[in-house]
């Protein structure tokens, strides 16, 4: 073997006891050369607390705490570690036996520490996952096991009312950007032994606590196994919010329309819960996915169901008729006053070519160039800060809208459709399905512009077609509908009274199927 060749098996000898693998896989048995360890690899870095002390009656025992600053309650490290195992063990003999480092650690563990949950831990890559996410890691001289000790509180927003879908009457707790008080607010409302919690860590950078929540015997286990499976899939640096989830466990990639559910109220995921469905919670965002998500579910909003049957059925036709006309009225106006004048009355025709008798553009870019406005008015008001952003929009909508108008750029006509369609889709329960809308919203403008009503017809077919194409976990996209369910149509277009919603959604579960017993008290006639 030459030199080069010596030097060259050296340096790969010294790179492999050097690997983060190797040097990292076990705990020492020595408390320095861990402490020293833990302090190099997170690079000394001055939040990573760090203090060794004596315990036991002659102070035989070498212990050393280390808790991340910040992450952890300090007084309870306090309280319960500190001033336990300095004082109250110096007091206590173990009835006078002479104990070997194992003996002192299982008795430290088990008769002396008072704190809730306790994990041993045997590898750095656990010790360090558990100091980085608030718990207070115990080490002693002479064991290669450490102790994880929860002591986790950070500083979090608190309960308050969703931002983004609220409610005249219903509950006004939503979820928060901690994992733990989210799962709390679930667990407060379905208070089932068969409510199971599933906890992983996706992220290799971030190790980001996700966890799913479902019903026992109610949610299908085929759906539970595919989520498991799509999650156990993910292998990414970092999960900082949701939306990395919910676009790794999408079924259709190149849609328009969500195909994962995401709300901040904890009524409506425990509702969606106790129909069959799975929720997705990840730690540090207050959006919780649910699965299986069906179009239904985007048009249905949480009040429907606080709402007497009637009043909730009412809102669901305005609500469904808004649909319509945020997706057609900008195209059928273009439709109608390019192709096919005929089909307005002879004085609405008079009235609007006299309106647009010295605009210089035809009503497709005219439409296009209103709809661009107000989406940037709408963009612009939400980056804005809170307390003038609302004004400002608003301002801006009337003035830009008004000036264009008095200047001959657009007609008074074009102004109200726009209006119409913005105000339209406001009413959606869900931002994602609006958003879907605004979009094609411009693609059926350019289909009405390039071939009037027929342009809009075919459209509308070909994204009917598309959505009977999509699945959620399996299931068709527009069920109730297509496939249509006649049981199922309780509660779609119209809801029936809460006594008559006795069946869960047959295609969502297909175990526990029936939600009360048929002979439950119904109102006198």
């Amino acid at each position: 073997m030459t030199n080069d060749q010596s030097q060259n098996s050296s340096q790969s000898h010294k790179r492999h006891q050097d690997s983060p693998d190797d040097r990292t896989k076990q705990i020492f048995s020595d408390l320095h050369l861990n402490i020293d360890h833990i302090k190099k690899t997170l690079g000394n870095s001055s939040d990573i607390v760090t203090r060794d002390f004596r315990a036991g009656k002659n102070g035989e025992i070498k212990l050393a705490i280390i808790y991340t600053e910040g992450l952890t309650d300090s007084a309870s490290i306090q309280d319960f570690i500190l001033d336990t195992l300095m004082v109250e063990m110096r007091n206590s003999a173990f009835d006078g036996k002479v104990l070997n480092n194992f003996e002192w650690f299982q008795q430290i563990k088990s008769r002396t520490l008072p704190v809730g949950a306790i994990m041993e831990i045997t590898d750095f890559q656990k010790l360090f996952h558990h100091l980085l996410s608030g718990d207070t890691m115990l080490l002693m001289d002479g064991s290669p096991t450490a102790i994880a000790l929860s002591s986790r509180d950070w500083a979090d927003r608190g309960v308050q009312e969703p931002s983004s879908q609220t409610v005249v009457r219903g509950p006004k707790d939503g979820f928060t950007e901690t994992l733990r008080t989210n799962t709390a607010l679930i667990r407060r409302r379905i208070k089932n032994p068969n409510l199971w919690l599933e906890t992983k860590q996706i992220g290799e950078k971030t190790q980001t606590d996700v966890a799913i929540m479902y019903l026992k015997g109610v949610a299908n286990d085929k759906t539970i196994t595919e989520l498991q499976s799509r999650l156990n899939r993910i292998n990414v640096d970092a999960i900082l919010e949701s939306g990395y989830i919910e676009e790794f466990i999408q079924d259709e990639v190149y849609t328009p329309f969500p195909t994962v559910y995401n709300t901040e109220r904890p009524d409506a995921v425990a509702a969606a819960i106790l129909e069959g469905r799975i929720a997705i919670l990840v730690d540090g965002t207050p959006f919780i996915l649910v699965v299986p998500a069906l179009m239904v579910h985007f048009l249905q909003s949480s009040e429907d169901y606080y709402q007497r049957a009637d009043i909730a059925t009412l809102i669901r036709l305005l609500r469904y008729l808004s649909f319509f006309l945020a997706l057609f009225t900008p195209s059928l106006y273009v439709a109608v006053s390019t192709f096919h004048q005929e089909m307005l009355p002879t004085p609405l025709l008079i009235s609007l070519a006299s309106q647009r008798e010295g605009v210089p553009f035809p009503a497709f870019v005219e439409a296009v160039l209103m709809e661009l406005v107000f989406e940037i008015l709408r963009e612009a008001g939400v980056r804005m800060p809170r307390a003038i952003g609302s004004s400002i929009s608003i301002v801006g909508a009337l003035v830009i809208g008004q000036a264009a108008v008095e200047a001959g750029f657009v007609s008074a006509t074009m102004v109200i459709i726009v209006s119409l369609t913005a105000i339209c889709s406001f009413v959606f329960p869900s931002n994602s399905m609006a958003i879907a809308f605004r979009m094609l919203r411009f693609l059926f403008m350019i289909l009405a512009a390039t071939f009037g009503l027929y342009g809009i017809i075919l459209g509308l077919i070909v994204m009917v077609l598309h959505l009977n194409s999509l699945r959620s976990f399996g299931l068709p996209y527009l069920a109730p509908n297509a496939p249509f369910i006649l049981q199922d149509q309780k509660d779609n277009i119209i809801r029936m009274p809460h006594w008559a919603l006795l069946k869960r959604p047959r295609l969502i579960n297909k175990k526990d199927t029936v939600r009360g017993d048929a002979s439950s008290p119904k109102p006198p006639e």
